[in-house]
């Protein structure tokens, strides 16, 4: 009984601890034991009926990083794992990836003819995953998926759900609600999914994380998911979600911790204005935002006023100088000097040369701690405020000819 209190070193100490205790310990015990390995080490463990039956009962909890026993990534993994379907089918977690060169999955509905040799394939039964009904964390990368399948949407305790780069995989944000207690969701690059994120209310009590980029069929307005008490992330880069940034009220997105949306939205990244004069009502409208959230933006997208720009179809906007000058200050811009921060329009991503700063927050007490660093950061950017000294906005076109000539 003493050899098997702590986990043997390897499948040959455990081969031993089975041969003495086998008749000693249940199966209800042993898969005690074994929910403390990881499956590489229970697989060989199985020497006798109990312990293959413990390893039936045994929930085996996920371990991060993905240990390779859980991944699909060639033939050989997927032959280990099919072997676990029935050996070991309580996994909590499970990967699949590639199957290699020349082998795919089976067919869902309605699949699309993504390479001519497919018909060629060697064909591996993707409805193995069935099996594992305990499974909380699920992911799928790269996989050589084509089609609908019901079948990876019927996880009652999945809490993740990972699909990135299945371009072939037909599915709708719908099909979650069979999936009730979703965490975290992360879609990349799925040229098929589809839906509309209000959809998502079917996941409103439990839904933290969602990160959906490169999916371009997936619509909605991301107000839809304001009232959503727990959701911390939300990430919608590349998709045709839209709405405005200026809807948000104090009461709305109570957990958010972080947020990037699609330039489809008014004040998402990469977003063109219409006109000059609606800018500083909406950069005060984000700064409230900030003093409530101060992680809501990553300092990346702060730092590079989220690509913000002058639409050129705006009657505000104008062609550069051909000569030299530097082009028209039409990009947007945060600043920060010590703790007091502002904004202003900028030439170029490169933030070459900038326009006047709008500060949100008015000077810091020349007695306080961080003074002396704000008077070295606020230098530093004075002295790029040269060639627009004196404009708070872009100059007019007629201003900017001016300038040129200077």
């Amino acid at each position: 009984m003493q050899s098997t209190a702590s986990a043997p070193e390897s499948s040959n100490n455990m081969h031993l601890a089975s041969d003495e205790t086998d008749e000693e310990l249940s199966s209800d015990e042993v898969a005690v034991i074994f929910s403390f390995l990881q499956p590489k080490d229970i697989m060989p463990a199985r020497v006798c009926t109990t312990w293959r039956d413990a390893a039936k009962k045994t929930l085996v909890p996920p371990v991060p990083p993905f240990d390779d026993s859980v991944q699909i990534y060639d033939v050989r993994s997927y032959n280990a794992v099919r072997v676990m379907s029935t050996a070991l089918p309580n996994l909590e977690q499970l990967m699949i990836s590639t199957l290699g060169s020349g082998h795919v999955y089976s067919d869902g509905d309605d699949p699309e003819e993504w390479d001519i040799d497919h018909i060629n394939y060697i064909v591996h039964d993707i409805n193995i995953i069935s099996r594992f009904r305990k499974l909380r964390i699920l992911e799928f990368c790269q996989a050589p998926l084509t089609g609908r399948y019901p079948v990876l949407f019927n996880f009652p305790l999945l809490q993740e759900l990972s699909i990135r780069y299945c371009r072939y995989l037909k599915f709708d944000l719908d099909m979650l609600r069979g999936i009730p207690l979703l965490e975290v969701l992360d879609f990349r690059d799925n040229q098929h999914l589809t839906g509309n994120i209000s959809s998502l209310i079917a996941l409103k009590g439990t839904l933290k994380r969602l990160r959906i980029s490169k999916c371009l069929r997936v619509r909605g307005n991301f107000m839809d998911l304001a009232d959503f008490p727990r959701l911390k992330e939300l990430v919608l880069h590349n998709t045709a979600v839209t709405g405005d940034i200026r809807d948000i009220r104090a009461n709305d997105f109570p957990s958010l911790e972080s947020l990037y949306l699609p330039d489809t939205v008014h004040g998402g990244s990469e977003y063109e204005f219409q006109q000059i004069s609606d800018v500083p009502a909406f950069m005060h409208t984000v700064h409230l935002l900030l003093q409530r959230i101060p992680t809501l933006f990553s300092k990346e997208c702060l730092s590079t006023g989220f690509g913000w720009t002058l639409s050129e179809d705006s009657p505000d906007w104008y062609e550069e100088d051909d000569g030299v000058f530097p082009n028209p200050p039409f990009h947007l811009k945060y600043v920060q000097a010590g703790s007091r921060r502002g904004w202003c329009w900028c030439n170029s991503t490169r933030n070459d040369y900038l326009c006047e700063i709008h500060w949100f927050d008015p000077e810091p007490d020349s007695e306080s701690d961080d003074y002396g660093t704000y008077v070295d950061e606020l230098q530093c950017i004075e002295e790029r405020v040269d060639l627009y000294r004196g404009y708070f906005q872009p100059p007019t076109e007629a201003e900017y000819l001016r300038l040129s000539e200077d």
